[in-house]
């Protein structure tokens, strides 16, 4: 058995067999995987900085090479009016905030602040480790920001101005805001128990009535900011849900709460009565620790719409009459420029071809297998890869006409679509504070004829023994810790209805690639037809596939020395010159007519076949395949048991498509398929009655990952599949969807128990307190224990 390759010493990825790239650092040469790996810690040992190596954590490595940089692009950032959206000017500094791409431990931060510390200009360098914020006070005068920013490149990192997400900013405000409330009310409510309670009869034998009267007013100036600051945001609910005439847990919340707080003015006056400050500190603490919780479990849905500006250069090249290049934003483009895209490059937006030949990498928009072959008058899409030559494009849409931009109409039209569990329970809701109030408004007026003395205690009574607590948190609270539950298992839920909803599907979408599939081309196996053995084929065909971006070639490993003359035939294949023999890798009839033969036929099915050649004809077939995940039949079996129907749909027009689905068992298997093709299937089934949960990843799954009933995004997926999606698999392990199917039950069952419970409690103390039988303070507590009981039952999703 072949060892397994040794580790990239600064990246982490596996070292080619045969890399002669290595650095010195800390004092021992150390093996590196490629010479872009070199450089950088090259640079960073010269830097005096070689530190960063021995403070690092185990797995602090970059898992992918940062983005390559023309220093065009970056001189960008020079520009005034470029600066002026991230730029503040003091001075003679100035001031800004940048993200850091490529950081993985705090020997990053340390990296980065000590290179730029040490440059001259730089007065100030402070990395946020929790967000990747990086802040820059220094003299433009003396280092302009393009140098900065190619610095930080030097050693690693790329950085882009910081762009503040509204959406995201805004929750986290609100949740700062909310865990400050929940603060404040735990603290003051823990003093004015034990003052109120010293004015108990059964703790005040000894009180004098000016201590008495000392502690009434205390526990009012306690409680006081607990209503007005802890409690204003239910007053608030309250009044537009009446101007609006609909009904929340609001309106309840707050007739309870001022009520007690009135109540509890009125004895602090009058020196008469119990004093019910205690229970308003109860009622704001767990009302509000019940609503954080259900606030954080629905943060994780704001659709980071922002993401996908990601997926388009900053920048590109325009051409101007006599062909020459000038690098411009991508905001200065019209309609009809002429763009030079060089290979590796993206599209900056939609056009045809007007010059050139190459292969156009469209896997995240169309989710096709491999890079397909473009040429002049050829249609392309912003956001997709140019992989192998320079191509001219005529720009024909830019903006929201682009086609990546109905992507997002379609998104957002899914969006609309979806179910909303929550408008049931909210009908639910209404009717049962209507009744409460109802019978609130009843039986103050019975007790009013009978005793109106009691009345307005057997009312405050009433609303504080059926305040909807137990029913706030019932949900909310059993959905927080299964969610808390499977994000140890690699499932993050990123919408609530998750796990009520999973009982109700019936079928299965999947894609194909990196979902059911691992995403990456290997080679499976080498037949030669000549003298040479597999090693010495595999060899000229790694030195014909050096330095080429195509997917293909990873598939074929690293090595030292590529071919001479190399040329590209888009769609057909790659020919050069290896050791002054010429070679073809690539479709049969292309490498065939090397040598003038006609092309051998493919001897099996499977696969995707590639052939090598020289000038005397072909040399060996080499197999490529994308391997199935391990645990991918785990879960498709586990739908069967449950009797859901599984579809296959894929962008990929490839033979491979019939083949996974032969492999996995799966009967209804359509390839090819555009974006809203897929979401036309989606809508067919829900249509027909069919509950539908998607499986998928890449931006041609966005539209059905959001108009599914439930949809699962992989972890490797793009940023904006995983927001658009109902949960995203951060471990990329099939198996761990099949946890959550029994998770989902046990759910279900604990918050039928905790609904059950809560109205249960409501049920029976209504009746009680209507008569009279429950005072005010063991209606608080009442409320408590049932809010508890509800709460510990919900905790026990956290044991596997």
């Amino acid at each position: 058995m072949s060892s397994s390759p040794l580790p990239c010493y600064h990246c982490g990825l596996p070292v080619p067999a045969g890399s002669r790239f290595e650095a010195r650092v800390l004092g021992a040469p150390r093996a590196l995987c490629c010479p872009g790996c070199q450089a950088v810690a090259e640079a960073i040992v010269a830097g005096g900085l070689e530190n960063y190596y021995r403070h690092r954590s185990d797995n602090a490595v970059n898992p992918q090479a940062l983005p390559k940089a023309l220093p065009d692009e970056l001189e960008l950032y020079d520009r005034e009016e470029v600066q002026q959206d991230f730029v503040q000017h003091q001075g003679e500094l100035s001031e800004t905030s940048l993200l850091i791409e490529g950081i993985s431990c705090a020997a990053c931060g340390w990296l980065i602040e000590k290179h730029l510390r040490t440059l001259p200009g730089v007065a100030e360098a402070r990395l946020n480790l929790s967000n990747h914020r990086l802040t820059l006070r220094w003299a433009d005068s003396l280092l302009p920001l393009s140098q900065l920013l190619k610095e930080l490149r030097s050693i690693g990192y790329a950085g882009h101005p910081w762009q503040d997400d509204e959406a995201s900013t805004r929750l986290a405000a609100e949740n700062r805001k909310s865990l400050r409330q929940i603060g404040v009310a735990g603290l003051l409510w823990m003093q004015v128990m034990m003052a109120a309670m010293a004015t108990w009869p059964e703790f005040n034998v000894d009180l004098s009535p000016e201590l008495d009267k000392i502690l009434r007013w205390t526990s009012l100036f306690l409680t006081t900011p607990i209503v007005f600051y802890c409690c204003g945001q239910f007053f608030r609910g309250a009044l537009r849900d009446l101007r609006t005439r609909h009904l929340t847990m609001d309106v309840s919340v707050s007739l309870a709460i001022g009520g007690a707080y009135v109540a509890g003015i009125w004895s602090t006056v009058t020196g008469i009565g119990e004093l019910y400050f205690d229970a308003v500190g109860m009622f704001a603490l767990f009302l509000l620790a019940g609503r954080y919780l259900e606030r954080r479990a629905r943060e994780r849905t704001a659709a980071a719409t922002a993401q996908l500006v990601s997926l388009l250069p900053p920048s590109c090249l325009r051409l101007d009459a006599e062909e020459r290049s000038e690098r411009v934003l991508l905001r200065e483009l019209q309609v009809g420029d002429r763009v030079l895209v060089p290979p590796g490059a993206l599209l900056p937006a939609d056009g045809h071809i007007v010059a050139g030949q190459s292969s156009v990498d469209e896997s995240l928009l169309t989710g096709e297998y491999l890079p397909l072959p473009r040429g002049i008058g050829d249609a392309v899409t912003a956001g997709t890869l140019n992989v192998e030559g320079p191509l001219t494009l005529q720009i024909s849409a830019l903006g929201a006409d682009t086609r990546l931009s109905a992507i997002v109409r379609l998104l957002e039209r899914a969006q609309t679509d979806k179910p909303r569990i929550a408008e049931l329970a909210d009908r639910v809701a209404q009717w049962f504070l209507l009744i409460v109030l109802g019978v609130a408004a009843i039986v103050g007026l019975v007790w009013w004829q009978i005793d109106s003395d009691r009345a307005f205690w057997i009312v405050l009574a009433l609303l504080v023994a059926t305040c909807p607590c137990a029913l706030s948190l019932a949900t909310p609270t059993a959905l927080t810790t299964a969610t808390g539950s499977l994000h140890k298992l690699g499932l993050l839920l990123t919408r609530g209805h998750v796990l009520e909803g999973l009982k109700q599907i019936d079928t299965l979408i999947v894609d194909k690639t990196g979902t059911l599939s691992e995403g990456r081309l290997t080679l499976e196996r080498i037949e030669t037809l000549r003298e040479l053995d597999g090693d010495a084929c595999l060899a000229l065909a790694a030195a014909l596939e050096h330095g080429s971006e195509h997917p293909i070639a990873r598939a074929f490993g690293h090595c030292t020395q590529g071919a001479e003359q190399l040329a590209s035939e888009p769609g057909q294949g790659l020919q050069g010159v290896v050791d002054g023999r010429r070679l073809r890798i690539g479709q049969p009839a292309y490498v065939a007519a090397l040598s003038g033969r006609s092309a051998p036929a493919i001897p099996g099915e499977h696969g995707q076949w590639l052939l090598l050649g020289d000038e005397r004809g072909p040399l060996a077939w080499f197999v490529l395949g994308d391997r199935l995940r391990d645990d991918a039949p785990q879960l498709l079996e586990a739908c069967r048991t449950q009797g859901w129907q599984i579809i296959l749909l894929s962008g990929d027009s490839s033979p491979m498509v019939g083949e996974v689905a032969r492999q996995l068992g799966i009967d209804d298997a359509r390839g090819g398929l555009t974006p809203d093709a897929k979401l036309a299937v989606l809508k067919q089934l829900q249509q027909a009655g069919h509950r539908v949960l998607m499986l998928g990843d890449g931006v041609n799954d966005v539209p059905v990952l959001a108009g599914a009933d439930i949809s699962v995004a992989m972890g490797s997926a793009t940023d904006l599949a995983k927001t658009s999606a109902d949960a995203v698999l951060l471990s990329n392990r099939l198996g761990s969807l099949v946890q959550a199917f029994s998770m989902a039950r046990r759910t279900r069952r604990i918050i039928l128990e905790n609904l059950a419970w809560a109205t249960l409690y409501n049920g029976l103390v209504l009746p009680f307190a209507a008569l009279g039988m429950v005072t005010p303070l063991w209606a608080a507590v009442g409320m408590s224990v049932s809010s508890l009981l509800v709460v510990l039952n919900a905790l026990r999703l956290s044991r596997p």
